[in-house]
């Protein structure tokens, strides 16, 4: 794939972003249909309180559309690129179901931990075994090492992608932060794609990039739109989808390492004020902690976005070497 037919798919994806989303947003606004802020969050967050939300809902749908034209065009429609799409698309509808529960019903608490579980498992489940039909084995790449897990691969894959995309949606709590860490995660996954030469996963990877740029405009601090849970639930999901089938799930490891941090960061809070009735963070996820801390979101921002570049090249140098 040249460099010419890479840009067509984060034109796209930046383009129809950038001309849907004022109407979005303007759409909202019209009908005050705005973010809800939790009760427990930082007393400063309230003045976002009525930001329009669910902007998950236009970069999910220019980054679906610009995919499956640019790989019909190119001739690149595939197996897995269609789970891929899947996997986007269901855990974007229950990202949008609690959205639209929290904003239409007007509380903070959408669908149920449960119902969401349900619906990850069953899109995890879907994924796998489309991967073993594709001719894949029940084999974890584990740091370059094969592991043959058999059957347990598949409840590797339920947990990976439960996982990653339960772990985006934690991360996804200031201004910019998500949207900026997934660009350069799915940079990270488009070159090891293109290493690869699997040009299906390259055009949904650069598709999304493009509609993440175009988001980022209208979701970088002061936020005018946030993304939801349609778009981080969705964005964590594909991306423990595309580890998996770049035969690298490893790298989500380090490729992934602020959700990480931000997932441990909460296990860690809740598991020690239950054994010892203190808390170990001023808040959780530890984005929280640092804005207790009196940093800016824009600080915060700024060194997590380079913790995961500095992490997204360390995984290109192993993987490319």
């Amino acid at each position: 794939m040249d460099w010419t037919k890479m840009i067509l798919p984060i034109a796209s994806g930046f383009a129809i972003t950038v001309i849907l989303m004022p109407l979005f947003i303007g759409y909202f606004q019209m009908k005050k249909y705005g973010q809800e802020i939790r009760d427990e969050g930082p007393k400063w967050h309230n003045v976002k309180a009525g930001t329009p939300t669910m902007g998950g809902v236009v970069f999910l749908a220019s980054s679906i559309i610009t995919a499956i034209w640019v790989s019909i065009w190119q001739g690149e429609m595939s197996p897995s690129l269609l789970i891929s799409l899947f996997v986007l698309i269901l855990y974007g509808l229950l990202g949008f179901l609690d959205d639209f529960i929290k904003i239409f019903k007007k509380r903070n608490m959408g669908l149920t931990s449960l119902q969401k579980l349900v619906g990850q498992i069953v899109g995890a489940l879907v994924f796998y075994f489309v991967f073993l039909y594709e001719g894949n084995e029940n084999v974890l790449n584990f740091f370059g090492l094969p592991v043959p897990l058999t059957i347990f691969y598949g409840l590797f894959v339920m947990f990976w992608l439960v996982g990653f995309s339960n772990a985006v949606n934690l991360a996804d709590g200031i201004d910019g932060l998500v949207s900026g860490l997934a660009i350069i995660s799915f940079s990270t996954y488009a070159v090891i794609a293109w290493y690869q030469n699997q040009i299906d996963i390259l055009i949904i990877c650069l598709s999304v990039i493009g509609a993440l740029v175009g988001f980022f405009l209208y979701n970088r601090k002061p936020a005018k739109i946030f993304m939801g849970d349609v778009g981080s639930l969705a964005l964590g999901g594909l991306l423990a989808g595309i580890s998996i089938l770049l035969h690298q799930e490893w790298t989500l490891l380090l490729v992934g390492f602020v959700y990480v941090i931000e997932t441990a960061s909460v296990i860690l809070q809740v598991a020690s004020f239950k054994l010892t009735g203190k808390r170990i963070f001023k808040m959780s996820p530890i984005h929280h902690h640092f804005e207790m801390n009196g940093w800016s979101e824009w600080k915060i921002d700024g060194i997590f976005w380079l913790t995961a570049l500095v992490f997204s090249i360390i995984t290109l140098i192993i993987c490319l070497n």
